[in-house]
């Protein structure tokens, strides 16, 4: 039974670990701060509540049970972190989250004392690792401790799911995929409060459900903390992706538009474990400094003549359009020195100039078109061809 809940704990700080470059970089984003702290509990509620470790910090503070207000506590921290995780995702009035934020964590923090206090109003003198809940269901202030735990987390568990379902209905794509993994989550999570509870309830009836609290319970808090994070990072690590692929994908018009003289003196010196927000914004950056510096040798009508050569081969008009002007930038491209500049209108390139981030990358990939490659290749030999006949040999005045 431990090694489930240490493999769970490693995978939950294994994506805190792949996160931590983006808290490194916006520690003061709500946001980003929120999934660092679901990580974080999560993986230390799982940690500490396996019976090695109940062990453990019981000897090394010389307090019995005392891992049982820990876990809790760890437990309604998660529980408060995702509130506020899944209230800032959504957005809103920054002082309507701000004051909703401050609500939530400042009920979740006096349920945390409230645990502690408990406890230590309370007597547990012999150690339970795994069933300390139902062997202490009837002892004074210890059972109180175990109720409010579990009210406090079921009520978590309700909003949470009521949250995430509403909002699902709203949405698309990874955001709803990881909204649902949310919601399912927290329905596991609602399941072990109740078999909690109906164990506990029993103790008090002079029944024996403990199979409830120790073997069924466990399994249900483990599956649904990897479903509630698998929520998280579902649409955290697809963004992370599309950002990727879209930083890749911007290469080949980024190597042709940036010179590799002038590619060191572009760059700015980023941490390498930087966000891939940060790496594709200097790319694009990059970009949009090439294009201005090409600007004055974008020739228009090799821009028409690829995309109506690009239609003609029953491309789209978005695509064909990218074509032309990826066309248009090859020509433009390599040893421009010699030649003097084209008069260029204000719409020479898509977006007035300006191509937003799709549209950069549809020009990207439309590089690698035959139409373009063409494009650049009689540009080049054109600049191979003699201006002129310097060493004309016929006589003056002939």
């Amino acid at each position: 039974m431990s090694v489930f809940f240490y493999l769970a704990a490693l995978c939950l700080w294994g994506g805190l670990a792949v996160k931590l470059p983006s808290l490194k970089a916006s520690w003061r984003d709500p946001l980003i701060c929120s999934v660092g702290f679901v990580l974080g509990l999560a993986g230390a509620a799982q940690f500490f509540s396996a019976p090695p470790s109940v062990a453990f910090v019981n000897r090394l503070t010389g307090i019995q049970n005392v891992t049982a207000p820990i876990v809790y506590g760890l437990v309604s921290a998660f529980s408060a972190a995702c509130l506020v995780l899944i209230i800032h995702w959504r957005g809103g009035e920054p002082a309507r989250l701000r004051r909703i934020t401050r609500n939530w964590v400042v009920s979740y923090a006096l349920v945390i004392v409230g645990l502690g206090v408990l406890f230590a109003l309370g007597d547990t003198p012999v150690e339970r690792r795994t069933d300390l809940d139902t062997y202490y269901a009837t002892t004074p202030f210890i059972r109180e401790m175990i109720v409010l735990y579990l009210a406090s987390h079921m009520i978590a568990a309700v909003a949470t799911t009521v949250l995430c379902w509403r909002w699902s209905r709203q949405v698309r794509g990874w955001v709803k995929a990881g909204l649902i993994s949310l919601a399912i989550g927290w329905i596991l999570n609602l399941i072990y409060g109740i078999a909690k509870l109906t164990a506990v309830a029993a103790r008090w009836t002079g029944r024996n459900w403990d199979e409830l609290s120790t073997s069924v319970a466990p399994q249900l808090i483990t599956i649904a903390a990897l479903f509630v994070v698998t929520g998280f990072l579902l649409p955290m690590g697809a963004s992370e992706y599309q950002q990727w692929s879209s930083y890749f994908r911007l290469g080949p018009l980024w190597r042709a538009v940036v010179a590799p003289a002038d590619r060191e003196h572009f760059s700015v010196a980023i941490p390498l474990w930087s966000p891939a927000e940060l790496y594709l914004t200097r790319r694009e950056t990059h970009i949009h400094d090439g294009l201005g510096r090409l600007t004055p040798y974008l020739d228009p009508d090799v821009r028409h003549r690829a995309q109506a050569q690009a239609l003609a081969q029953g491309a789209s008009a978005s695509w064909a359009g990218a074509i032309g002007a990826a066309a248009m930038v090859a020509a433009a491209t390599g040893d421009h020195a010699d030649r003097p500049p084209v008069v260029v209108p204000a719409t020479t390139l898509p977006s007035a100039h300006s191509p937003d981030r799709a549209s950069l990358v549809r020009i990207s990939r439309a590089l690698r078109s035959p139409i373009a490659d063409a494009a650049g290749r009689r540009s080049a030999s054109r600049r191979a061809e003699p201006s002129g006949l310097p060493n004309d040999p016929s006589p003056a005045g002939e």
